[in-house]
């Protein structure tokens, strides 16, 4: 018999989770129907859910499909979630959304009432088929030329810049009703490989991340925004051979006690390689929680996502701490969704879907659209004498 702390525990458990999930595009080519083992995660308790390029057909399904999703949650508020940087990282493309440059480029104009707007942009994109938060700025600094996976998703190589600018673009999210989140804390803009990969190790002081990596994340949490990321990196520093979604020290000591963060702060995805290869995802999720973070990532698996529930119920079953870590966590979670999660109603489906028969305009902004031509740092790139240069500098 399931006793009643039992279910508290598994409905936690299950409260601060964020799913991804792959659906049947040969069976279901339309991309609507929902997995079942997902509706079931949905409908008994999961946070939220993240949309991917391989969820998106067109405006009026993405709708849907989220509308779908937050009708299987019932009256409970439900975070969708969708990873629109602008530039190369953007799920939703095309009219009727914002064509919004790469944030190198924004970073090249140091406009920060034009970053604001690129923010409003990408609110009002995200908002139009349904999603509350977007996983956006990055606030990683651009300072390896060589790093595979950061690049122009950065504003710059001056952390200064990249506060300045992160924080006028979440500002302007956070104004179109949308929750921003800075990623990936507390940095991943030095490592010379990709987290999805592999697991990055920086050797960094103190002293560094404080004048370099640091800065832009102080920046957003001096603004009182929304949402934080966690990175799969190891900061040799500052806890050896840990990964800062799983480090304490880092989590709470140091972007809850130094930087002053008061958000929520979320894991980036717990199937990456950079973890996957070396925790079970059980294990994962219960380290993650343990050191702060509040809202899981598990992008894939409905499998892995099931055994994280397990493995958080039983953890704090067993470990009291742990138990009001994870109910902390969850309460942590429940209050954000009731800030950001949005419905989305009939009348709004119904314009998507004439929209939709006759032809999405395209979104409007010419101050963005004058930024979509190449910038001149990737001009200069294109060029292997400039690209030298540039390396050296």
């Amino acid at each position: 018999m399931v006793t009643g702390k039992a279910k508290t525990l598994e409905k936690a458990a299950k409260g601060v989770l964020c799913l991804g999930f792959i659906q049947d595009a040969d069976a279901d080519p339309a991309l609507l129907e929902i997995p079942e083992e997902t509706a079931r995660l949905v409908a008994s308790g999961a946070a939220g859910a993240i949309l991917f390029k391989r969820n998106i057909r067109s405006p009026f399904q993405t709708a849907q499909l989220n509308r779908k999703l937050k009708d299987l949650a019932g009256e409970r508020p439900f975070l969708l979630a969708v990873d629109q940087e602008g530039g190369r990282v953007a799920r939703l493309r095309g009219a009727p959304y914002a064509e919004v440059p790469s944030m190198r480029r924004l970073g090249e104009t140091g406009g920060e009432a034009l970053a604001f707007q690129a923010g409003q942009a990408l609110a009002a994109s995200v908002r139009r088929v349904g999603f509350d938060v977007d996983f956006a700025p990055v606030m990683d600094v651009d300072t390896n030329p060589l790093n595979p996976v950061i690049g122009d998703r950065s504003f710059g190589r001056d952390p200064e810049l990249v506060g300045r600018m992160g924080v006028a673009l979440a500002r302007g999210l956070e104004a179109g009703g949308v929750a921003s989140c800075a990623k990936h804390f507390p940095g991943h803009g030095d490592t010379s490989q990709d987290s999805h990969l592999t697991l990055p190790r920086l050797p960094h002081s103190m002293e560094r991340l404080r004048q370099m990596e640091l800065l832009p994340f102080a920046r957003y949490a001096g603004a009182g925004l929304a949402s934080v990321m966690s990175a799969h990196v190891v900061f040799e520093a500052l806890d050896p051979g840990i990964p800062a979604t799983f480090s304490r020290r880092i989590q709470t000591d140091l972007l809850r006690g130094e930087v002053g963060f008061r958000g929520l702060l979320i894991c980036d995805d717990l199937e990456m390689n950079a973890v996957a290869e070396h925790w079970g995802i059980g294990e994962a999720a219960v380290l993650s929680v343990k050191a702060g973070v509040d809202l899981l990532l598990i992008c894939h698996s409905a499998e892995r996502q099931n055994e994280a529930v397990e493995a958080l119920a039983a953890a704090a079953s067993s470990d009291s701490a742990f138990r009001d870590r994870l109910l902390d966590a969850a309460a942590r979670v429940g209050a954000f969704a009731r800030k950001w999660s949005r419905r989305m109603d009939d009348a709004a489906l119904s314009v998507l879907s004439a929209e939709e028969a006759r032809g999405h305009a395209p979104f409007v902004c010419p101050a963005l659209e004058a930024l979509n031509a190449p910038s001149e740092l990737e001009t200069a790139k294109a060029d292997p004498t400039e690209a030298a240069r540039w390396k050296k500098a």
